[in-house]
C-alpha cells in the first residue's frame, strides 16, 4: 500500500474513476453499498429473541433501538477495509450525499472504529475538478441525516413486520405492506375501480375540409344554432352530461355532413383572432422527471433508467442522479448557455440565464439537477466507453440541459370561426328543423425556435384526445371571406374511461403527491410486480385481483396508513428529522404507539377484531355471480337462484391475463355459457378394469384411471385401520397430444411410464425413459440425461442412451439456437443481448445472466429496451437460492458440535442495540413466509 489516506466509496466503478484523480497517496476502496443492516428476527441470538427485539431486531421499548449486524455477503469487505486501515493515518468517507450515503458512512464508522482521523468528503459529480474540490472541504458525518434514515429503516420494518402477517391469513401467502408500496398498488387499484365504474357515453361530430386561397384545412364542428356541440370532456364518467351542451345524434350529424359534401352549405368566415404564442423550456431533470421521460422517449423501465443513470455518473459522464431539485449550479449555466450559442446561434439564449424552482412537495435542494457533468458538457457524439442504452439516456440529459437554459419559442397562434348557412337538420324525434352550423380550426405559426431547437418534452397519455382540436396550416383569411367546402364526414365517438397508469405516470403522481422518494420508485415499481399486485400490459400497470383484496383489507382495517396525505406527510416527517427539527426517537413512539391525533400502528394491531377473509376475497359481478380469490388464484362462483341452500356453487377460472375492468357482467355471461370441458372416457384398461379418462388440469391435461369407490363398512362390523387410500395412476399428455384427439392406446402408453429402456451393464443399474417438468429424460441412479424429444422416451433402445450417457452431463444444455442477436451489448455487463431457444423454452441472455421469456409471449417480438429490463430485474434480484434439506440436529452427548451461527460473538458486536428488556411478549410472525417492506 503506497498510500496513507483510506478513501471509502459505495461503488466499484467509482473507485476506477476516482482513483485517477487522487494522488498517490489516496487508497480508494468500496463498501459495496451497505455494509450491515436490520438482523432478520430469526436469526438473532437465542437470548435476544424476547419482546419486541425478537419480533423486529427492533427494541422498541427502549428508544427503539435496532439491531444491526454484518452481513454475510459484506464480511470479507469489511476485513479487507480494516485490514486497509492499519495502514493508514487518515480515513475519508466519500458515500453518497442522501440519508443512505450518510448512513452508510456512519455504518463504516461504528464497524470499523478507526484510531486515525476521519473526514466526510461529498461531490455531486465524478470530475477532477470536482474531486479535488471535495478533498478540500471535508465535514463531518451529519448526524440528522443518519436519524432520518434509520427512522425510515425503522418504520418500514415496523409496517412491513405488523401488517404482512395479516395480509398472509386474511389474503393469501407471500404478500406484503410497505409504506409506499401500498399506496402506490391502492392509486394503480383506484384507477382500475374507476374504470369498472366507468360508463361510456356516445356522441357524434363534424369534421370537415374547407379551402380558401388555394390552401386546404381541416376544422371541427362546434356549435348549433349558437349552442355549443358536445365533446368527450362534457360528459362526466358515469356517462351524464354536464353542462349546457347540446349532444348531436347520428340523423343531424349525417344530414349536416352530407350537405356539405354536395355543396349545398355556403361557409363564410365569421372571425380570426390572432394572438401571441410563447412556451418556455421544461425545468432540467430532477429523478422523478428523468424517469418519466426515458418512458416517454426511450422505453425504459424506471429501474432500468435509474441503472443506466447509475453507471453514467459513476464513470463520470453526469452529475448525480437521485436529486428532486432542478437547480443549476453557475458553472452549468454557463456551460449550457456557451453550448446553445455554439449550436444554435447567439439569440438562441435569454438575456439572463434561467433558475427553476421544485414543484415537488417535498423537494430537498441539496444537490444539482442532473445534467452533463464538468464545466464544458461533451456532446453526445462524442462521449466515449459507453454502451447505446447510456449513450440513448445521456442524450436526452443534455439536452434537456441545453434548452432548459434557451430563449422561449415564440409565434402567433390564429383561431378562424366560421359560420355556415342554414341547413334542415332533425331534432332528436326526427323533426326537421333549420339549423345555423359554427365551425372553428386554429393553428400555431411559430416565428421564433428558440430551445425547440435542441428539445420538446414528451406528454403522457390523455383522455379522449381525439376532441382536441389539432393545429392546422392555415390559409390568410379575412373576415367575411368565403370558402370552398371540399368533404365533411359524420363521425361517433364515444368517451373512454381514464387511462391505466404508465411507471411514468405512476412516478408522476407519487412525486406530485410527495409519496415516498424518486429514488425509491424504481424498486417500489419492481416490488409490486413481484409481489403479483400489478401486471405490465403494454406499458400500462393492470392491478390483479388480490391487489383489490389486499387494498380493501389495508383501507377498512389500516385506513389512516394508506391515505395519501398521510403517507406524504410521514414524508415530510423524515425531512424534518433530517433537518434536525424533529426527534426520531419520539416520532417513532407517536407512529408506533400512538397519540393524541392518530392511534399509532400497535393499538390497530390490538384492535383489530375479527376479518371476515371470505368477504374480503369476495367481489359481486352480479346477482349470481361473485369473484373469490382461492388458493390458486381468481375464480367466479356461480349461484343459481333456485338452487338449494346446500348445493355446491358452480366455480368458473378467470381466464389468465383478463384485467378486472373487463370482467363486465356480459363478459361474465360468456364464461358461465361457455360449454363445461368434462373428463372424456378413453376406454376400459383391460388389465385392471379401470376406465381411462383424460382430464384438464392445473398444470395442462392429463390422462388418469378412476378407482372404484370403496366398499362401506357393514353395520356393527369392527371398525378397521384407516389406511392410505390408493392413488389413481396419471400421467401427463405430451406437447404434441391434444385432449381432444388423444388415443385409448396413447393413454395406456403414457400411463406405463417410466419405462425401462435395460440395465447398465457396467454399473448394473437399471435405465429409465421418463416425463418430467422439464421435459423427457434419462435415469440411470442419481444421473440423468435429456432426451431430444417426449417421443424418444418410448423409441430410444439400451445403446442409444448409453451413447447418451457417455456424452458430458451438459453438454447440449447451453442453446446453439438464437432467435434474436440486438448486437448491441448490456449497459450492466458490456456483453452482447440475445434471445435463445433453450431447453426449458426461449430466454434472454447477455452470457452472464438469463432470464425466462415469460410464457405466452413472443420471443420473436421482444424489444431490446425489454431485454435489457428483463436482464437487470433477475440481476438485480440476485442468483436464487438453493433449496437445503435441515440437517439433523446431532445428539445431546456432543455439545460440541452445536455452534449455532446466530452466538458467535461477531453478531453481537456487530449490533448497536441496547440490552434488550422485556416489557411483553410480542408476538412471533407467522410461518408463512418473512414479512418484507420497502426497503427490503
Amino acid at each position: 500500500m503506497t498510500g496513507n489516506k483510506l478513501v471509502i466509496v459505495e461503488s466499484p466503478t467509482k473507485v476506477k474513476s476516482i482513483s485517477q484523480y487522487l494522488g498517490d497517496e489516496y487508497v480508494v476502496m468500496a463498501s459495496v453499498g451497505h455494509i450491515r443492516d436490520l438482523i432478520e428476527p430469526k436469526n438473532l441470538p437465542a437470548e435476544q429473541k424476547t419482546g419486541s427485539l425478537g419480533k423486529f431486531s427492533v427494541d422498541v421499548e427502549n428508544g427503539f433501538a435496532p439491531y444491526y449486524v454484518v452481513a454475510d455477503a459484506k464480511k470479507k469487505t469489511v476485513t479487507d477495509l480494516k485490514r486497509a486501515l492499519k495502514d493508514a493515518n487518515e480515513l475519508i468517507l466519500a458515500t453518497d450525499e442522501d440519508r443512505e450515503g450518510e448512513a452508510i458512512a456512519w455504518h463504516l464508522l461504528e464497524v470499523l472504529k478507526p484510531k486515525v482521523p476521519v473526514k466526510r468528503m461529498v461531490f455531486h459529480e465524478i470530475t477532477r475538478e470536482a474531486i479535488e474540490a471535495a478533498k478540500d472541504q471535508t465535514r463531518d458525518i451529519d448526524d440528522h441525516l443518519v436519524d432520518a434514515q434509520e427512522t425510515r429503516r425503522i418504520l418500514d420494518r415496523l409496517y412491513g413486520y405488523e401488517i404482512s402477517p395479516v395480509l398472509w391469513r386474511k389474503v393469501g401467502p407471500g404478500l406484503s405492506a410497505g409504506r409506499v408500496q401500498s399506496a402506490a398498488t391502492r392509486l394503480i387499484v383506484d384507477r382500475e375501480r374507476e374504470r369498472l365504474a366507468f360508463v361510456a357515453a356516445s356522441y357524434w361530430g363534424v369534421e370537415a375540409q374547407f379551402a380558401g386561397n388555394g390552401q386546404s384545412f381541416g376544422v371541427r364542428l362546434t356549435r348549433l344554432d349558437g349552442n355549443r356541440v358536445a365533446t368527450g370532456r362534457d360528459f362526466n364518467d358515469h356517462g351524464e352530461l354536464t353542462g349546457d351542451a347540446t349532444i348531436l345524434g347520428e340523423a343531424a350529424a349525417t344530414t349536416l355532413a352530407d350537405a356539405l359534401t354536395a355543396g349545398t352549405v355556403d361557409v363564410t368566415v365569421r372571425s380570426v383572432e390572432s394572438k401571441p404564442y410563447t412556451r418556455r423550456p421544461a425545468a432540467p431533470f430532477t429523478t422523478s422527471t428523468l424517469q418519466q421521460e426515458a418512458s416517454r422517449k426511450l422505453h425504459f423501465s424506471a429501474r432500468q433508467t435509474m441503472s443506466v443513470a447509475q453507471s453514467l455518473y459513476e464513470n463520470g459522464h453526469i452529475t448525480y442522479m437521485r436529486t428532486d431539485s432542478p437547480n443549476l449550479s453557475q458553472q452549468a449555466i454557463a456551460a449550457a448557455r456557451s453550448q446553445a450559442t455554439e449550436l444554435y446561434g447567439a439569440d438562441s439564449i435569454p438575456a439572463q440565464p434561467r433558475y427553476y424552482g421544485s414543484k415537488s412537495k417535498n423537494a430537498q435542494e441539496a444537490h444539482e439537477a442532473i445534467r452533463p457533468a464538468g464545466s464544458q458538457f461533451v456532446r453526445p457524439r462524442d462521449l466515449a466507453g459507453v454502451s447505446e442504452q447510456e449513450r440513448k439516456l445521456y442524450d436526452l440529459i443534455w439536452k434537456r440541459t441545453v434548452a432548459s437554459q434557451m430563449a422561449d419559442a415564440k409565434g402567433q397562434t390564429a383561431t378562424v370561426t366560421l359560420v355556415g348557412a342554414p341547413v334542415d337538420l332533425p331534432d332528436a324525434s326526427g323533426t326537421m328543423a333549420p339549423a345555423v352550423s359554427e365551425y372553428q380550426a386554429s393553428g400555431t405559426v411559430i416565428t421564433f425556435r428558440g430551445f425547440l431547437a435542441a428539445y420538446e418534452e414528451g406528454r403522457d397519455e390523455s383522455r379522449n384526445a381525439g376532441d382536441d382540436p389539432k393545429d392546422a396550416k392555415l390559409p390568410p383569411l379575412k373576415e367575411g371571406e368565403q370558402v370552398a367546402v371540399e368533404g365533411a364526414e359524420a363521425k361517433p365517438h364515444e368517451t373512454t374511461p381514464p387511462p391505466r397508469y404508465t411507471e411514468a405516470s405512476l412516478v408522476k403522481v407519487l412525486d406530485e403527491l410527495g409519496i415516498g422518494r424518486p429514488s425509491t420508485y424504481a424498486s417500489i415499481i419492481a416490488t409490486i410486480q413481484d409481489r403479483g399486485y400489478v401486471t405490465h400490459r403494454g406499458t400500462a400497470l393492470v392491478p390483479s385481483w388480490t391487489a383489490f383484496s389486499v387494498v380493501r383489507l389495508l383501507e377498512e382495517h389500516f385506513g389512516e396508513l394508506v391515505e395519501y396525505n398521510f403517507t406524504a406527510q410521514m414524508e415530510a416527517d423524515l425531512d424534518n428529522i433530517a433537518a434536525g427539527d424533529e426527534d426520531r426517537t419520539a416520532w417513532l413512539g407517536r407512529f408506533y404507539f400512538g397519540s393524541d391525533e392518530h392511534p399509532g400502528l400497535r393499538n390497530v394491531i390490538d384492535n383489530l377484531g375479527e376479518i371476515d377473509a371470505r368477504a374480503l376475497n369476495s367481489t359481486p359481478l352480479s346477482e349470481t355471480a361473485t369473484l373469490r380469490i382461492g388458493r390458486y388464484g381468481p375464480y367466479i362462483e356461480i349461484t343459481e337462484p333456485d338452487a338449494a341452500d346446500d348445493a355446491t356453487p358452480r366455480r368458473i377460472n378467470v381466464p389468465e391475463g383478463l384485467a378486472p375492468d373487463e370482467l363486465t357482467p356480459e363478459k361474465v355471461q360468456e364464461l358461465v355459457d361457455a360449454p363445461i370441458a368434462g373428463d372424456r372416457v378413453l376406454g376400459v384398461d383391460p388389465e385392471s378394469g379401470h376406465d381411462i379418462v383424460v382430464k384438464d388440469g392445473r398444470f395442462g391435461p392429463y390422462v388418469s384411471e378412476v378407482l372404484p369407490e370403496p366398499e362401506a363398512s357393514a353395520e356393527g362390523a369392527p371398525k378397521r385401520r384407516k389406511t392410505a387410500a390408493p392413488k389413481p395412476r396419471t400421467a401427463s399428455l405430451f406437447k404434441s397430444m391434444s385432449p381432444d384427439t388423444v388415443t385409448f392406446e396413447q393413454a395406456l402408453a403414457l400411463l406405463t411410464l417410466p419405462r425401462v429402456v435395460g440395465v447398465d451393464e457396467e454399473s448394473g443399474t437399471e435405465i429409465t425413459a421418463q416425463n418430467g417438468r422439464y421435459g423427457a429424460y434419462l435415469k440411470k441412479g442419481t444421473d440423468t440425461r435429456s432426451l431430444p424429444s417426449e417421443e424418444a422416451i418410448f423409441d430410444i433402445d439400451l445403446a442409444g442412451a448409453q451413447e447418451l450417457f457417455a456424452q458430458p452431463k451438459y453438454a447440449n444444455r447451453q442453446s446453439k439456437t438464437v432467435i434474436l442477436d440486438f448486437a448491441q451489448p448490456d449497459p450492466v455487463s458490456g456483453k452482447v443481448v440475445k434471445v435463445k431457444d433453450g431447453r426449458f423454452g426461449p430466454y434472454v441472455t447477455d452470457g452472464e445472466t438469463n432470464v425466462t421469456v415469460p410464457r405466452g409471449a413472443d420471443p420473436s417480438t421482444l424489444t431490446f429496451a425489454q431485454a435489457v429490463e428483463m436482464i437487470a430485474e433477475k440481476r438485480a434480484k440476485g442468483p436464487a437460492k438453493k433449496r437445503t434439506t435441515a440437517a439433523k440436529k446431532p445428539a445431546a452427548k456432543k455439545p460440541a458440535a452445536k455452534k449455532p451461527a446466530a452466538k458467535k460473538p461477531a453478531a453481537s458486536k456487530t449490533s448497536t442495540a441496547k440490552p434488550a428488556t422485556t416489557r411483553r411478549a410480542a408476538a412471533k410472525p407467522a410461518a408463512e413466509s418473512t414479512p418484507t417492506t420497502d426497503s427490503e
